[in-house]
């Protein structure tokens, strides 16, 4: 039901860059996103732009991308994820270059991405990454396509799964960079033993990043054999939320 409606919302999206003359790609490089980290690091975080989800309606308005691009990169961000929907999650993709002129850190492009049109209209932002939603496109075929052409413009595709299903299509389509989300797309309830039980299924050379329900440093360092997790919520719905960051990256 939820994925359905993620779909309907984004259909007119879509067919009005279907009709339009494709944007030239971003002509800079980008920096690179999170790579497999090493024996002895600690998990990175990903700080997450989000002003608003399905879950939880509203989570906070007043924090510009100019100063939540200050905050993440003084509070020990390794990169920052973007919500760029606009419906749900109160996203736009000007968020992008508005963030990227006020750090240098990657950028994640997180939105309801399965269309070619939407890789070529991410291409043309300052983002490092983008991520697609095995959920939305359970065909390995088209999923390989998409993440090829985001390769093609020298993003990373962040691959998202739920379930073990979801992993085996992952692969199928050529992903290295594994996203688990706890949070189940259909009901948006979150399931922390979902990255507890995937991670077991991790193979050597792909990059994992948990992902939904993480709020601490002690449930950051009980991720073992993941290379980030990233939050949002906590961040966005903190007083400070500098400081909140530096107490899960310290």
């Amino acid at each position: 039901m939820n994925l359905e409606r993620f779909k309907i919302t984004k259909a007119a999206e879509i067919e009005r860059l279907r009709g339009q003359a494709l944007p030239p790609p971003l002509g800079t490089a980008r920096p690179r996103f999170i790579a497999p980290r090493a024996e002895g690091e600690r998990i990175r975080v990903v700080a997450e732009y989000k002003r608003a989800s399905p879950s939880r309606g509203v989570i906070c308005e007043h924090h510009t991308p100019e100063a939540i691009a200050e905050v993440y990169t003084r509070g020990g961000a390794s990169a920052i994820s973007v919500l760029t929907e606009e419906v749900y999650f109160k996203g736009h993709l000007d968020f992008l270059r508005r963030i990227s002129a006020r750090t240098a850190l990657p950028l994640l492009r997180k939105d309801f991405i399965f269309d070619e049109a939407q890789v070529h209209e991410t291409a043309a932002t300052p983002v490092s990454a983008l991520l697609l939603i095995v959920a939305l496109t359970p065909d390995a075929a088209h999923l390989r396509g998409l993440r090829a052409l985001a390769e093609a413009f020298g993003m990373t595709a962040v691959v998202e799964v739920f379930d073990e299903r979801e992993l085996d299509v992952a692969r199928d389509a050529g992903a290295s960079v594994i996203q688990v989300n706890n949070r189940n797309l259909e009901t948006l309830v979150v399931d922390a033993s979902v990255t507890r039980r995937l991670v077991s299924c991790r193979l050597d050379g792909e990059c994992w990043i948990a992902a939904s329900g993480y709020e601490t440093r002690a449930q950051i360092d009980a991720l073992a054999n993941y290379d980030a997790v990233l939050v949002g919520t906590a961040l966005m719905a903190s007083a400070n939320p500098c400081e909140a960051l530096k107490e899960l990256t310290r």
